[in-house]
């Protein structure tokens, strides 16, 4: 299956919403594609006493207004970036609308705030929802400013520098040896490809990373034996990614720790982390149990998430949404 080579991206006006806008839009950029924005909102209702107790919806004339206003500001930010850009307003969950409009696009982008929670508005339930259900993968940036700006900085300089979108030349994907790993790692090679970027294979051992990790385990286990056991089959995976692909070169790292503090670690020096996700309505551990939402709650730098699903809509081919996406 070939993917329609359009990144959609979600929009509401906040400044989180706006730099994942820059970070598709760059993306789009890159690899030759046209971008997609979608402005989403939901009518309220709320109970009218002087309505006996009937329940009063709201005109979506403003609302609607609004949402146009939000797409208008996002069209004029990449107006300049060479990019071909449609727009549309949609009703509905945000969630919803985009997994909807996933089967359409090669690649989803949303924003966070990067305070451990998700936007309120456009990404109330995207976080659990979206990453695990869309038909292509997703891509979710965090929105954090620097902490080490001199004083006396300008507001307009700091949003600048907050909005700030690095360039792509590492990436880490968590691999351990689970189907959803090993099509994290397809994606990851194909986005390696894309961005001329250096790829890093990472694999953790929980052992020893607290009480009750692995509890299981003899207590005589041999540590430097698990370790050299863990390399070798990571050795093994990536080295026919390597024969596959004439001049890629992948490092491999295998750790200590869990997948989501060990890759979470990463995202700090990283501009991109590639997990997986099994797809069975929330996420799965990842490299040995651990847990990869926490490492889309605390990654520093933008995350891919490939879902289950992602493969299924390619036919179950694993073939990444990427793959005919080259550097333009």
């Amino acid at each position: 299956m070939t993917r329609p080579q359009i990144v959609l991206v979600g929009v509401d006006g906040s400044a989180p919403s706006l730099h994942a806008l820059d970070w598709a839009t760059a993306y789009a950029a890159r690899v030759g594609w046209s971008l997609h924005m979608v402005c989403s909102y939901s009518l309220p209702s709320f109970t009218a006493a002087s309505l006996d107790g009937g329940y009063a919806a709201l005109d979506d004339t403003a609302i609607q207004e609004g949402a146009k206003a939000v797409l208008a500001e996002a069209q004029a930010r990449v107006a300049g970036s060479g990019v071909p850009v449609t727009a549309s307003v949609a009703t509905g969950d945000a969630a919803g609308v985009l997994v909807e409009m996933s089967a359409d696009h090669g690649l989803v982008v949303v924003g966070t705030r990067g305070k451990g929670g998700f936007t309120e508005r456009l990404l109330g339930t995207v976080s659990s929802a979206l990453p695990a259900h869309a038909a292509c993968p997703t891509v979710v940036v965090p929105y954090r400013q620097r902490a080490d700006r001199g004083a006396g900085r300008a507001d307009d300089e700091t949003r600048r520098d907050g909005d700030a979108v690095r360039p792509v030349r590492r990436i880490v994907v968590g691999v351990d040896g689970s189907k959803s790993a090993e099509l994290a790692l397809k994606h990851a090679v194909q986005q390696a490809k894309v961005w001329d970027a250096e790829l890093v294979a990472v694999a953790g051992v929980p052992v020893g990373t607290g009480a009750g990790v692995l509890a299981w385990l003899p207590s005589q286990i041999d540590h430097e034996q698990v370790l050299a056991d863990i390399k070798a089959g990571l050795d093994v995976i990536v080295d026919r990614y390597e024969a596959a692909e004439p001049g890629l070169t992948i490092r491999r790292v295998v750790l200590d720790g869990t997948g989501a503090e060990l890759l979470t670690e990463f995202s700090q020096a990283a501009d991109l982390i590639v997990v997986g996700s099994r797809g069975r309505g929330g996420f799965r551990g990842l490299l040995l149990g651990s847990t990869s939402q926490a490492v889309l709650h605390h990654a520093a730098c933008p995350v891919l998430v490939v879902s289950k699903r992602c493969d299924e809509a390619d036919g179950g081919t694993a073939a990444a949404s990427a793959s005919e996406a080259q550097p333009a």
